[in-house]
């Protein structure tokens, strides 16, 4: 595996990192797949774990907290977030999204100082663990300046609850604006081969400016691992279910592009998910992948890509057969 400290900083974290579904639970149902799958990824040398409270509605973090209760907490980095909340009727509105009951349960922003700290303390809780290597707002909020919102995660990193801030889906401009209240060390941007349009400003202002870049969905949620078929039938409760990014029509696309890339992923003895994985986290600007696992065989399998290397001639070809951004 490989690992990277995040500049001008102590945390350094592994190119893979591991992000528990985001709806807090894993196919089979059970919650000891999720343990375990962390677990395997740990042992394959993966320590970083990104999560989030509205991720299974708390269950994805209380999950996390059981599943390192045996790793060395210093050997572990924890990433999680704040800012979008369903336990309190504050806030202004973000989306709706079906509970665990089928009933409809309505998603806030609400980045407010004494949210903030409420949620970093539920947080702390559910992982069981004394404080968040890494703690990001979870979305940008239009609502709440910016100043109040980074003021409580600054008091929490002068308490030792939190080590770093960071910020999600952050443009170049909003990086700048929140730099005057607080130092953010990274931003997590939705990035991917098929999705690079973030490259030219907030990936470049990231480089400049000495930031991380967390690239989340670098698989687009399985499109790009050339192992979803046309007339896939996703089970309910799947995001991807309805979704107009997995028509037939789009998984036929993807999977046009994925066979570019199969000659050079079996020349390497690799997947493509590997391969893909590895383009990424040799980006310029791009510090690690986060990338989800149904289980513990995807999660080594994920891990491999850690220990993958790309040669200037490789990641040429594969630039070559990029779509547009």
């Amino acid at each position: 595996m490989e690992y990277r400290t995040l500049p001008d900083t102590d945390l350094t974290v592994s190119v893979i990192v591991f992000v528990s579904p985001a709806n807090g639970s894993f196919p089979s149902g059970e919650r000891q797949t999720g343990i375990e799958a962390i677990r395997a990824a740990y042992r394959a040398g993966v320590t970083t774990i990104d999560t989030a409270p509205l991720y299974g509605l708390g269950e994805a973090e209380s999950l996390v907290g059981e599943a390192i209760a045996c790793l060395p907490r210093d050997q572990v980095q924890i990433l999680t977030r704040f800012s979008l909340r369903w336990d309190i009727g504050q806030g202004e509105p973000f989306k709706s999204i079906a509970g665990p009951d089928g009933k409809q349960i309505d998603i806030v922003h609400n980045a407010t100082r004494n949210s903030v700290i409420a949620e970093c303390e539920a947080s702390l809780k559910r992982l069981n663990t004394d404080y968040i290597d890494l703690y990001q707002i979870h979305w940008p909020d239009d609502f709440t300046p910016m100043e109040e919102t980074f003021e409580a995660v600054q008091r929490l990193i002068d308490q030792g609850k939190v080590r770093y801030a960071g910020v999600s889906s952050y443009s170049a401009g909003q990086l700048a604006e929140a730099g005057k209240y607080i130092r953010v060390v990274s931003d997590q941007l939705h990035y991917s081969m098929t999705d690079r349009g973030l490259e030219r400003q907030t990936v470049k202002y990231c480089l400049d400016h000495g930031k991380a870049v967390f690239a989340c969905r670098p698989l687009e949620s399985g499109l790009l691992t050339g192992t979803l078929k046309s007339g896939v039938n996703f089970p309910a409760g799947d995001f991807r279910r309805g979704n107009a990014k997995f028509t037939d029509e789009n998984i036929r696309r993807a999977n046009d592009f994925v066979r570019y890339l199969k000659p050079l992923a079996e020349d390497k003895k690799i997947t493509v998910a590997q391969l893909v994985l590895r383009w990424t986290v040799q980006r310029p600007g791009i510090t690690a992948a986060v990338v989800s696992a149904d289980n513990a065989v995807q999660a080594i399998e994920n891990a491999k890509a850690g220990d993958i290397r790309l040669t200037e001639k490789e990641m040429g070809f594969i630039d070559s057969v990029l779509p547009p951004p």
